[in-house]
């Protein structure tokens, strides 16, 4: 395979022909390579000792194209803060293509921030360097975290400036994806009555994720087995982000993927005093999109891909079979809440240190226990304004007796005490080893995550003195989150709560 040519395949274009349109990225005058995720590159099947900074620079900035790319504009509509707008799509990103990389997972790849498209809505299409840079390390750190998300491939600086609250260096990010089908993608063409289009997309998005249900027979069994589908796959998900402290930012329906990664995470950011109400967006003024908020607006999410389905399950004209659909639907819309307890309680007895339940036998009551257990551990930290992630990590070496450490965390440690004994007569019921039990726990309650401040501070020397340095050591920390190195101690540290309290995110757009 030549360095221009990707093998590029084009099943979206194929089987949805009104899903897009097509477009060409706009020419950058000086562009220079900022990032390159060479491991990424070689999982997808590309070479990238083939490439040389400079062609690198040249086809991930979109001057000089692969060979086999075929760049579409995908359409899509979506609920943005709660409000439908019935045709958004891609106004600044273009899909190149699709691989098949080395395990034989179908994925995408596409450019944000490449210029104007169809769907541009009077916006530059362009994107500054700093958000896109932000994307990097927040999706690479959810990646070693084993959170489900879209990956940066590459990013160019395009020497050009784009214009936002003041002038700020332009960039092209490369993004992976399993696949870009959202929510919105759906309410497109449900919005507009074209029912045939609908039911091709459904058949796409089945072959793509839910293969087993390609050969179910019946369309409204293939679109009632994908809203089940993507319910399971976003309860995993939000239940991994709410236990990492995680805050997407603008959970709208149209960054919403059916894939069950994450997704167009711009004003995203990581809890440190542990806070439901917590909102660092600046665009989320009533606080739609709190940390504590998520779980809610997946299943209100859900609700809203389950009106676009409806018109697959029955016909619109057939009132007694549409309520009969509707009943169908609400099955799964209601399952939610306790798809995602489960999820949750398997991560946080993880966290806790606690056995996962033998066989597949259900246990109610235990549930009930260790829900409550993990409950009063989050409102303790709530209550104290402890840091989620430091907590956590220290808890681990509780678990071996070393209290000292997380006590040091709590400004009354003795309002521990009380939840301490519950936790450790729960341990006790499942035996085992101590030291065993502390090593489990530091696999999965990471020491590091992207903290805000550090983000800002590798994002401030990119964008304003051209410094990657702060950048290119915080990813490297990022990748070994779970990992304590004296050298790495200041990555670690709580930014000081009067940065916390003042903090915001912003989209990058």
């Amino acid at each position: 395979m030549s360095a221009l040519h990707f093998g590029f395949d084009h099943s979206y274009a194929r089987d949805v022909p009104a899903g897009f349109r097509p477009g060409q990225p706009a020419r950058a005058p000086a562009p220079q390579l900022v990032f390159l995720n060479r491991p990424l590159a070689r999982e997808l099947g590309l070479d990238p000792a083939a490439w040389t900074d400079t062609l690198a620079a040249d086809v991930f900035s979109g001057n000089r194209l692969p060979e086999d790319a075929r760049p579409i504009a995908q359409a899509y509509a979506g609920h943005q803060f709660g409000g439908f707008s019935p045709q958004l799509g891609d106004g600044r990103a273009l899909l190149l293509g699709e691989l098949i990389d080395r395990q034989g997972r179908r994925r995408d790849l596409a450019f944000k921030g490449s210029g104007r498209t169809p769907f541009s809505r009077g916006g530059d299409g362009k994107a500054a360097l700093g958000p896109m840079l932000r994307e990097v390390l927040i999706g690479e750190a959810l990646q070693a975290l084993g959170v489900p998300t879209t990956r940066a491939l590459a990013v160019v600086a395009t020497g050009e400036a784009v214009r936002r609250d003041r002038p700020l260096p332009g960039a092209v990010l490369t993004r992976v994806a399993a696949s870009h089908l959202r929510v919105g993608s759906l309410q497109y063409f449900a919005a507009r009555g074209e029912a045939d289009s609908l039911a091709r997309l459904v058949d796409h998005a089945v072959a793509r994720h839910d293969p087993e249900l390609a050969t179910e027979p019946d369309r409204a069994a293939r679109a009632l087995g994908l809203l089940l589908a993507v319910a399971r796959r976003q309860a995993a998900l939000l239940a991994q982000w709410m236990n990492l402290g995680f805050i997407h930012g603008v959970m709208n329906t149209d960054n919403m993927s059916l894939s069950g990664e994450s997704i167009d995470f711009g004003p995203c950011a990581f809890l440190e005093a542990y806070d439901p109400a917590t909102v660092f967006s600046s665009i989320d003024q009533t606080g739609r999109y709190a940390y504590g908020n998520q779980p809610h607006i997946a299943r209100w999410n859900l609700a809203r891909l389950a009106e676009a389905l409806l018109p697959l399950l029955a016909p619109p004209e057939d009132d007694a079979a549409q309520q009969r659909a509707v009943d169908r639907v609400m099955e799964v819309i209601n399952a939610f809440p306790d798809l995602y307890a489960a999820e949750l309680l398997r991560g946080q007895r993880a966290k806790l240190g606690l056995a996962p339940l033998a066989g597949a036998a259900a246990d109610p009551e235990r549930d009930r226990a260790d829900t409550a257990l993990g409950d009063a551990w989050l409102n303790l930290l709530q209550n104290q304004a402890v840091d989620f992630t430091l907590a956590w990590r220290r808890l681990a070496y509780a678990a071996q007796g070393q209290e000292a450490p997380l006590r040091g965390l709590f400004a009354e440690p003795a309002a521990l005490d009380p939840w301490l004994l519950r936790w450790r007569e729960r341990m006790a019921q499942d035996g085992g080893d101590a030291s065993g039990r502390a090593v489990a726990m530091r696999r999965v309650n990471p020491w590091l995550i992207p903290r805000n401040h550090r983000v800002e501070e590798a994002l401030e020397a990119a964008s304003e003195s051209g410094d990657l340095s702060p950048f290119e050591e915080l990813l490297a920390a990022l990748a070994e989150p779970f990992d304590e190195r004296s050298d790495r101690e200041r990555y670690a540290e709580p930014a000081p709560r009067e940065v916390t309290a003042r903090y915001q995110t912003f989209c990058g757009t």
